[in-house]
């Protein structure tokens, strides 16, 4: 697997995804473990944040310790599914902005058409992880990079839950500086391009509309 796309094992992540692909779980408990697994994985991608020396004075004595060395972040998720993990994104790191992309599918999925876009103004000045649940053909993932990118932003990185090899493979032919980050690594693609096993429709089953 390309250094660029890493696959997290770790054990929390793979069972609360495990409990995600259940067809039994419900729309509240879906949406929280969606919020629970992107609150682990944005742990993963941020570890390379830079850290700067500080002396702080605790109530014993002063302590030479490390805070985050000035980075701005901002979260970009692509509706509708990308929504779900946000508040997951958004509790581990409270400071940081969110943006929206919102991208309509074509009936074959094979295009997209961009409806929304509301980015921070200085999203140029900060790290941006573009967020969505699933990267199946990677349409979606790559329409909403090249928009990031088109406005000037140039520190980015992609996060989902769930991929396959069909959309890591177009992602990293399109994007090639982008680090991915996800939960699980599936087969491939069914002939509706839905991931298989996958999770099903996660925009519906986030939000109960099916």
């Amino acid at each position: 697997m390309d250094s660029m796309i890493k696959i997290l094992d770790h054990p929390l992540i793979q069972h609360k995804i495990s409990l995600l692909r259940d067809k039994n779980t419900d729309c509240k408990d879906f949406r929280e473990l969606v919020k629970e697994i992107s609150m682990l994985i944005a742990y993963e991608a941020t570890r390379d944040l830079p850290l700067s020396e500080v002396c702080m004075e605790t109530p014993v004595a002063i302590a030479k310790t490390k805070i985050i060395a000035g980075r701005k972040m901002v979260f970009i998720p692509i509706l509708r599914a990308g929504l779900g993990m946000v508040d997951g994104a958004v509790t581990l790191i409270p400071a940081a902005k969110v943006g929206h992309i919102g991208l309509c599918r074509s009936e074959n999925k094979s295009k997209v058409t961009e409806y929304y876009c509301k980015l921070p103004y200085d999203v140029i000045e900060r790290d941006v992880i573009v967020m969505d649940l699933m990267l199946a053909t990677g349409v979606s993932a790559i329409t909403a990079i090249s928009k990031v990118k088109e406005i000037g932003a140039r520190s980015i990185k992609f996060m989902c839950v769930v991929a396959c090899p069909e959309g890591a493979k177009a992602l990293r032919e399109a994007h090639p500086d982008v680090a991915v980050f996800c939960g699980a690594m599936d087969d491939g693609l069914n002939d509706e391009l839905y991931i298989v096993p996958g999770i099903g429709d996660g925009g519906d089953r986030i939000f109960g509309t099916k």
